[in-house]
Formats: structure tokens, C-alpha cells, sequence
């Protein structure tokens, strides 16, 4: 990576790493829900963008507007069923009412975002309700972060063997290595401060888990990113891409935390 670049990344990490701090472990419940909304409304309109460069259809500003819907419906869990039936009806409406052509195109990208984007990240407004929820959340980003940073300094630096060459070419199963382990580490140097009742074992799982299903979404969004003939989905975070970009881990890793803790009786 360039130096200039490199900066870049150092600059918005220390920059947003405070602020991620207070928000998880010590911000009010609203705020942290507003935070998750409006990066859902981001997210799922790089999303809408994407498409449209690539010149397929889309519904504009519904894009957004809906994830946004599903997501926020998480902060009362009963009107999720709703927040989603609701959703898909104006995804699947939209061509009756709006003056654009009909297009398969812009429902599929539609219901993309709701399902990608919406539901997925609306699972962190649920990990944050948790009895640990700030420290689990701050758990969850700490060692996902540490172990992309890993996957791509070892992938960079002695990574030889492509892990999925035709998705990403530059990953590399040592990078995937690097990953896991560096996740595992985090997770137990972590776990001692954030939720000091797990025992090492159960950090140690946490992070095989976390290390595995990050590269799952990531490599998830090389997909689209890839079938779309596109690098970045933004450039809204210095050194970092576009929303998108920071959590095409986060996303599935958030829902895999939530139902490791609920279902592993660990909360």
C-alpha cells in the first residue's frame, strides 16, 4: 500500500476510534440506533449507486429509504415482521407508481439492500440491547478489524496461494490464515476486559467464528463488486472506501455474534 494511503487509513482510524468507543460502551441507546440506521441508509445507497454506474436500474431513493425501514424497525423487534412485509410490497409497487420504466433490475437491487443491508446490520441494534450489548458490539468491530488488518498484511507481504481467484484475485489462503489467528488472538486479549465471564475457550471460538465469517462477507461483496465491474463503493472514508467497504464484515459478522451469544446461552 502507498505510503500516502497508508496515512490516509492512520488518520480516519484514530480519528473514528474514540468516537466508536464512547458510542458502544458509554453513548445513549438512541444515538447508537440512529448511527446504525443512517449506516444502513449509506450503505444501501453506495449499493443503489453501484448499479447505476454499471447501468442497470434501480429505484433511487427507495433504495435507502426501506434498508433504513427494516433496520430501524429492529429497535422494537416486534415490528420487524411488518418493517419487512412493508418493505417488499413497495419494492415489488414501485413500478406502478414511479415514472420509469418498469425494471427487474431496480426490485432485485432493491430487495438486495433490504436483505444485505437492512437486515443484516439490524442485528446490532439487537447485540447492542444485550445485557454485555456495548461491550459485545465493541468486541465484534475490535476483532473483525484486527483481522482484516492481519489478512491483508500477511496476504501482502508472504501470500502466495489464491483462496478464490476468480471472485478476488488477491486474496490468498495465507492472508485467510492470518486472518483467523489474528481474530482468535483479539478476541481472547479482549475478552479479559470486555466480557470477563467468558472463559478463554469461549473467546478463542468467538473469534475462529468471527475470523471465518468476516472473509464470507467480504468475499460476499467482491461478488457484487466484481460482477458490477467496480473496486470501491465510496470514497466517504479517507483510505477506506465507501461505507459498504467497512462493513462488508461487520454485516455478517454481526448477525453470527448475535446467535453465537443468544443460542450459546452466553448472554
Amino acid at each position: 500500500m502507498p505510503t500516502s494511503a497508508l496515512a490516509k487509513r492512520l488518520v480516519s482510524a484514530v480519528t473514528l476510534i474514540p468516537a466508536v468507543v464512547w458510542l458502544t460502551l458509554a453513548g445513549p441507546a438512541v444515538v447508537f440506533h440512529a448511527v446504525v440506521i443512517a449506516l444502513a441508509a449509506g450503505a444501501a445507497w453506495e449499493l443503489a449507486r453501484m448499479f447505476e454506474r454499471a447501468g442497470r436500474g434501480t429505484h433511487g431513493w427507495l433504495t435507502p429509504a426501506v434498508a433504513a425501514l427494516v433496520t430501524a424497525s429492529f429497535v422494537r423487534p416486534r415490528l420487524v415482521p411488518a418493517a419487512l412485509t412493508a418493505a417488499v410490497l413497495l419494492t415489488l409497487a414501485a413500478p406502478l407508481w414511479r415514472r420509469t420504466a418498469p425494471s427487474t433490475d431496480a426490485v432485485t437491487t432493491t430487495l438486495l439492500a433490504i436483505t444485505y443491508v437492512g437486515w443484516m446490520l439490524g442485528h446490532g441494534v439487537l447485540l447492542r440491547e444485550l445485557p454485555n450489548g456495548g461491550p459485545l458490539v465493541l468486541l465484534l468491530l475490535g476483532v473483525t478489524w484486527a483481522g482484516d488488518s492481519a489478512a491483508y498484511f500477511v496476504g501482502s507481504t508472504i501470500g502466495r496461494t489464491k483462496l478464490a481467484p476468480v471472485v478476488s484475485p488477491n486474496k490468498t489462503i495465507e492472508g485467510a490464515v492470518g486472518q483467523v489467528v489474528a481474530a482468535i488472538i483479539a478476541a481472547i486479549a479482549l475478552h479479559g476486559w470486555l466480557v470477563p465471564e467468558w472463559t478463554w475457550l469461549a473467546a478463542a471460538v468467538a473469534g475462529v467464528v468471527l475470523g471465518t465469517v468476516a472473509q464470507i462477507g467480504d468475499l460476499a461483496e467482491s461478488v457484487i463488486k466484481r460482477s458490477l465491474g467496480t473496486k470501491d463503493t465510496g470514497g466517504l472514508i479517507p483510505g477506506h472506501g465507501g461505507v459498504l467497504d467497512r462493513l462488508d464484515s461487520v454485516l455478517f459478522n454481526v448477525p453470527a455474534l448475535y446467535y453465537l451469544v443468544t443460542l450459546g446461552g452466553r448472554t
